[in-house]
């Protein structure tokens, strides 16, 4: 596998509140571990919630005992989100802030063991490209039940409001998805500083045109700012 881990603060923002983790080496039980979190809340609130969950997730992935791998995610996750909660307590600062979480990890089954909580997404690009996930949005929800278009949803007024995160206002659980990969895949975990500034159609048609992954990933976050970078910009490409 070849792997390339970038983030980017986009035109708009002055700060950045996406963080990542990108090891191809195992963590704990997991063979390999990506994740891209995208932090929420005011001031330094969604950096310090992203980087938090990142690290402490991490932190017990590497320490936990349990016997399969979506028990090890699961557990380690709700021990974050309780964590987070416990932190933010006696911080009045810290209220209601919160962040998206996607995390792949490759098995030796030649399949990807995907988790997400919020809107951050993962794809799966070869000849074509698929959304894996599904955003825990409230524009993603209103797609889904038929109440807007999916070209409608990308400039929707509320297309930034999350339904499920990390957050300090209760523990929840993510979803789980597997998918089989074969040789020549790429697998592209992203904020929605990414996903909201470039079309599918376009993140295919780079792939296709370079082949190293930090070009891609180079070409992307370009993109993504020549098209407003209106929020950080944050990608995780795996090709397989």
């Amino acid at each position: 596998m070849k792997t390339c881990a970038t983030t980017d603060v986009g035109v708009k923002r002055s700060s950045n509140q996406d963080f990542y983790f990108c090891s191809d080496s195992p963590v704990g039980e997991l063979p390999n571990l990506y994740i891209v979190a995208d932090g929420m809340g005011g001031h330094n609130a969604g950096d310090i919630a992203s980087r938090f969950c990142v690290e402490r997730f991490t932190e017990l992935v590497r320490e936990s005992r349990e016997r399969t791998p979506i028990q090890t995610i699961e557990t380690a996750i709700k021990t974050t989100n309780e964590e987070l909660i416990a932190k933010a307590n006696g911080h009045p600062q810290y209220e209601g802030m919160g962040t998206t979480f996607v995390l792949a990890t490759i098995q030796s089954d030649r399949s990807a063991l995907i988790a997400n909580i919020g809107d951050s997404r993962l794809y799966l690009i070869n000849d074509s490209i698929r959304q894996i996930t599904q955003d825990h949005s409230l524009v993603a929800e209103m797609v889904r039940n038929g109440e807007l278009k999916k070209e409608e949803a990308r400039y929707h007024p509320n297309k930034n409001v999350v339904l499920r995160a990390l957050s300090t206002h209760n523990v929840v659980s993510p979803d789980f998805y597997r998918v089989k990969i074969r040789q020549g895949d790429y697998l592209l975990l992203c904020s929605d500083g990414l996903s909201d500034m470039i079309e599918e159609v376009e993140m295919l048609k780079l792939v296709n045109e370079y082949e190293d992954v930090e070009d891609i990933s180079r070409k992307m976050v370009e993109l993504a700012n020549e098209n407003g970078g209106k929020d950080n910009i944050t990608l995780v490409l795996i090709h397989i």
